[in-house]
């Protein structure tokens, strides 16, 4: 009724996210003169803590060769709740790239925000032991400690999640006869601010590479003008490889020398290294460009840099996410009395 079957993993991933936090906490003996004499580091198990409590309970003694010891730390689930702040429009999609091509991309609605609730538990026999746990925890708490996590395998959809420590409680049982075992433990209450997503679709759609707009004077009329717009490039990416250039170049030359200037243009652009150029004027093998071109950063090139043209075969290869330019071309048509067709993709007769 509510669609096809698909599991995102995304309890078991924040699961497992949350227990790794604490997965590398250690305690450690000292002996009366200060030095470390032992390190000891503290399990972590999926369980109520009590559950182990009870466990060690049945034992004789603490310090005997046994499966379960303390300390100990334990995590669990403890509840699941929709989180209205950060909920946005139902009808609201996303898109994202295929991971076995960037130029494909595929759409889905937007996730549900749910807040997952977790409990961190550790027992202790000593209270230094407890002590030391706990300092390891809380200065990463302010009060937030952000994971990424990958939400949708498949897709580079990863989002930081972050877990908030909420609460912290303590109980110290030391009272009572001398048959009677004293415990410390802690209670850590967490929230991590997660995302279930629906199922992931199976279609893909590749990039708009074109947008057009027709204007007429009337409804239905015949077109006049034709609005064209198409992305370009920023960058280089089939690292096509000009020329190099043949002397060093400082943040404030505007003249660049190059082995051969044959395969180059005026008015296009290119790239060395990471910074891309405008070239305003060919000389030979000297070329006069403009600096920092597309928001690239102004840097020093060095002998035998490599020089790259951003062309028109760099704008085919446009990934999703990536930034880009726009080319713009206006065309003006005369009384010939036809439209644009988006079904044929052509003019065709009124």
């Amino acid at each position: 009724m509510l669609g096809n079957f698909f599991y995102n993993e995304t309890v078991r991933k924040s699961v497992i996210a949350f227990g790794t936090l604490f997965n590398n906490i250690n305690i450690k003996k000292f002996a009366s003169d200060g030095k470390s004499i032992s390190t000891v580091k503290v399990p972590i198990a999926y369980g109520p803590m009590q559950r182990f409590l009870a466990r060690i309970e049945q034992q004789g003694n603490f310090d005997d060769n046994v499966a379960i010891s303390l300390p100990r730390l334990s995590f669990e689930l403890q509840s699941y709740t929709y989180d209205p702040s950060r909920k946005a429009s139902p009808i609201q999609k996303f898109f994202f790239a295929t991971p076995n091509d960037k130029k494909k991309v595929k759409k889905m609605f937007l996730p549900v925000p749910y807040d997952i609730g977790f409990r961190l538990s550790f027992a202790c026999k000593l209270q230094d032991d407890a002590l030391q746990i706990i300092e390891q925890i809380l200065p990463f708490f302010q009060p937030s400690y952000q994971v990424t996590v990958n939400m949708l395998e498949g897709a580079d959809e990863k989002r930081d999640i972050p877990f908030t420590l909420r609460n912290v409680s303590f109980v110290d049982e030391y009272e009572g006869d001398f048959s009677t075992r004293r415990f410390i433990q802690y209670d850590l209450d967490f929230v991590c601010k997660t995302y279930f997503y629906q199922e992931v679709p199976t279609d893909e759609a590749g990039l708009i590479k074109k947008a057009q707009i027709d204007y007429s004077t009337n409804f239905r009329a015949p077109r006049v003008q034709r609005y064209t717009v198409t992305p370009t490039a920023t960058k280089d990416y089939n690292d096509d490889v000009a020329t190099n250039i043949s002397l060093n170049i400082d943040k404030n030359k505007t003249l660049v020398k190059v082995n051969s200037a044959a395969s180059l243009s005026e008015k296009t652009y290119i790239q060395i290294d990471s910074e891309v150029m405008f070239i305003n004027e060919i000389d030979g093998t000297n070329i006069i460009v403009k600096r920092g071109q597309y928001g690239s950063t102004i840097t020093e090139h060095f002998q035998g840099a490599i020089v790259n043209k951003v062309d028109a075969v760099d704008n085919d290869l446009i990934e999703v996410g990536d930034d880009f330019g726009f080319s713009e071309t206006r065309t003006f048509f005369g009384n010939d009395g036809k439209t644009f067709s988006p079904t044929l993709g052509r003019d065709v007769e009124i």
